[in-house]
Order: C-alpha cells, then structure tokens, then sequence
C-alpha cells in the first residue's frame, strides 16, 4: 500500500475504535435511561442489595418518624393508663422499625410497590423529557419518586398504619431524581441520545469495514487491529466506569454513612455497561482470531490446511452454518429494535465476507485440497515420527552390540568411548585386530543397507575406523 493509504487505513481503526467506546455508553443509556421496562428490572435488583435495603430501611423508619407522631398514635391506641408509656413506647418501637423494615422490605409485596413506585417515575421522567405539555405544566420539570406507598406498608408492619396515608404530607418520602432547572439540559440530552446508539453501532463497523477493504494484500493486519482496537474500547469502558462512579459518588453522597449503598446502585445500575462492554470485547476476539487465520505464520497456515476441504467441498453448508446463527440469535437472544437488528446484520456481513475471502486464500494455498490429502498428511507426518523412533533405537541398540569407537545415533551427538587398557593402541596393529575391523565394516555396510543407517552414517563411520587403523 502506498503511505497514503497506510495512514488512511490507520485512521479508520482509531476512528472505530473510538466510536466503539463512544457507542457502548450511548447503548446503555438508551437502554437503561430511556427504557423503563429495562430501569424497572435493574430497580428490582437494587432491592435485593442488602447494603441498598439496609440503607432504605433506615431513610423509611426517618421519614416516618418526621413526618409522624408516633408518639400520639401510640397514645390513640393504648388503653387507659398504659397510654402514658407511649413516650417511652414510640423510642422502643423506633429500635423496632429499623430491626424489621429491612425484613418488611424482602418481602413481595415491598418489592411489588418499589418496582411500582419506579415504574410510574420513570414514566413521568420521560413524559418531561420528551417535552409533553401536560406532564410538564403538572409537574413544573420535577422528578421524584414517590415512596410513601412503602413507607405506609412499614407503618402497618409496626402496627401504626391505619388511616396514615390521609396523615402524611405530600413531600413525605419522596427522593428528588430531576429539578425544574435541570430540565433543559437533561431535554438536550436526551434528544441527542435518542438514535445515537444506532448511528454510533453503524459508524463503528463501517470505519472498521472501510479499513478492512482499502487494506487489500494486507487485510490480516488490519482485521487483527480492529480486533485489538474493539477489545482495547472494552476495557476502557470499564475503567472510565470505575472512575466516573467515583466521581459520581463523591459529588452526590453527602453524608458517609450512605456511601456504601450508593455505591452499590451504581454498580448496580452500570452492570449493563460491563455487560456491553464485555461483548464488544469478545467481538474484538473474534477479530483476532479471524485475523491470525488468514496470516502466514506456520500455526495458521497448518489451519488452513484442515479447514479446506470443507471451504471448498461444502463452501453452501458453511455459508448456512452461519445464517442459523444469526436466525438463532434473532430468536432466542435479547430483542433491543432496530440498532440491534441492524448491528446484527452487519457483523454477519462481515463474516460472510471473511469466510469468503478465507475460501479465496485457501484456494490460492492448497487447490483442489481433499479430506484424504489433509489427513493423509497428518498419517505420514506420525509413521514417518514413529518410523524415526524406532531407527533411532535400533541403530543405538546395533552400536551398543558393535561396541563401535564413536557411536553415532541420529539427531544425537557423537560419543566417544575412551579405549580401555587391553584395547589400546600399540605400535603394530595384530592381525586378529585388522579382522575385526573387517567385521565391523561388512556389519556396518549390512546396517546400511538394511536402512538402519543412512549413507552419511555409514561413510561417517566407515572414516572412523579406517582413520584409526591408518593412524596406527
């Protein structure tokens, strides 16, 4: 490629990369902030947080205490005399309340009302957002949610609830979620997040897709970055989420003794993000290994190899193969609209073209490649292994029994073996000597050719015993 398109190339992979990180918290606000179906279940789950039900309990068991006399609805309902004891009786019952509201809170029928109570405030949240005259003018751009429906259930809980919901005051156990004068900000917000997920998921592959195509000869190289860019954009989601939940904490938390729980709905309430980020970084994995696949290094090639014969002989199954899958998806997994279906389509685009490309390259490597060439390969490359073990011993075991000066087994060193006193080199070489040197050379000749020892063993050893006899 000329430096041009070098550059070009390099700048689409850091452009999809980045708007890979950009999409995934568009994604999750689109889905967590802007759908109440989704914020209801992730509601659930903050309620099933012990520190979270720990910490509700104790805002509940205040807010009633505030905005009630305990003290004079106990005086109403002890008898007589006893009535003077409810002082003392509405300081106890308070220990009471705090020990049995995190109870009353597990069960069902608190559980039914906090999802209520979030429901119908995420759905007025989204009437102000959307900018709908009436929730506006009724609710002057303030959010809260309502808890005074699980606040009455713990007055009856500690045997205090008749007629209380008439007693409380309209701002009773209500938490402040938007005020009037953050709605601008928060309308802008959302109008520009609303159909950003789509854009950003589009984007995403299409600078990938861009830089894959202008690539060319190299496109290996440019599917591996992509890969690597998709999985660096999930790891950095997950950082920037830990960070800005430190942030987010310490700005809002004002006292410490709820920083605990606040923290755990922030974790709570982002699962969603690592759960995005998570399958960005397993699509940036598959990136990867599509990319090693198609590169020369011996380890790929070898794959290749294997996966031929099918890429030729079934190239339809393998295309069918993976239009089940994205069929199956559609069927069984999460359904998020457009931009998942969209999204969808566009990876399996891609794959198809990868798969296609990878048929081309495996044509071009291995043409006309059987099941028979492959494994017929394999079976040669294990009985020649096995074949050359054997030698090996074989020639060790003839060597041992020849006593020879050097032994030289193949793959091996050669070993001298130092003469012993009795066979030490004299000044004559006697004549029993010579023959046995004549042994040796018709033995190690029948070695040869039986296959035992190759021509260059042979030769080598053969210099070795007519040097020594040379050299006496």
């Amino acid at each position: 490629m000329s430096r041009g398109r070098r550059r070009t190339v390099r700048a689409l992979v850091i452009l999809g990369s980045v708007l890979a990180f950009l999409s995934v918290f568009a994604i999750w606000t689109e889905r967590q902030a802007l759908n109440t179906d989704d914020w209801v279940n992730t509601s659930g789950r903050l309620l099933h947080n012990q520190t979270i039900r720990t910490a509700l309990s104790d805002y509940l068991v205040e807010q009633l205490y505030e905005n009630v006399n305990v003290r004079k609805e106990l005086e109403d309902i002890l008898p007589g005399d006893v009535s003077e004891l409810a002082g003392p009786a509405a300081g106890g019952l308070r220990q009471v309340a705090g020990q049995g509201a995190e109870k009353a809170l597990e069960t069902s029928t608190a559980q039914d009302l906090w999802e209520e109570a979030n429901r119908t405030t995420h759905e007025q949240l989204l009437a102000v957002l959307e900018n709908k005259k009436e929730a506006v003018e009724t609710e002057e751009g303030n959010v809260r949610l309502n808890l005074g429906s699980l606040l009455t259930n713990l007055a009856d809980q500690v045997g205090i609830g008749e007629d209380l919901a008439e007693k409380l005051p309209p701002d009773a156990a209500q938490i402040q979620i938007l005020k009037s004068d953050q709605l601008k900000t928060a309308q802008n917000i959302a109008v520009a997040i609303k159909g950003l997920a789509l854009v950003l998921s589009i984007l995403t592959f299409a600078a990938f897709g861009a830089a894959i195509y202008l690539s060319r000869d190299g496109r290996w190289v440019t599917v591996l970055l992509s890969g690597a860019g998709l999985i660096a954009a999930g790891f950095a989601v997950i950082v920037a989420r830990h960070i800005a939940g430190g942030i987010v904490v310490d700005n809002l938390v004002l006292t410490e003794n709820v920083k605990p729980a606040a923290e755990a709905a922030w974790s709570i309430g982002t699962s969603l993000m690592v759960s995005i980020a998570t399958t960005v970084i397993v699509v940036g994995a598959l990136f990867v290994a599509a990319g090693w696949l198609a590169s020369p290094t011996p380890t790929a090639r070898t794959s290749r190899r294997y996966l031929a014969p099918t890429l030729h002989l079934h190239t339809a199954y393998v295309y069918t193969g993976l239009a089940v899958i994205v069929c199956l998806y559609f069927l069984t997994g999460p359904s998020q609209g457009l931009r998942t279906f969209l999204t969808t389509l566009i990876i399996a685009g891609m794959a198809a073209f990868g798969i296609h490309e990878l048929r081309r390259q495996t044509e071009e490597e291995f043409p006309g490649a059987t099941y028979g060439d492959v494994f017929g390969h394999t079976r040669d490359k294990v009985v020649s292994a096995v074949k050359d073990a054997n030698i090996s011993e074989r020639v060790s075991d003839q060597a041992s029994k020849l006593k020879l000066p050097e032994a030289r087994r193949p793959g091996g060193e050669e070993q001298q073996t130092p003469p012993s006193g009795s066979e030490a080199p004299t000044a004559t070489m006697p004549v029993d000597a010579e023959d046995a040197r004549l042994q040796r050379l018709e033995k190690l000749g029948d070695l040869r050719d039986k296959g035992i020892l190759t021509e260059a063993e042979f030769t080598a050893e053969k210099a070795k015993l007519l040097g020594g006899g040379s050299n006496s």
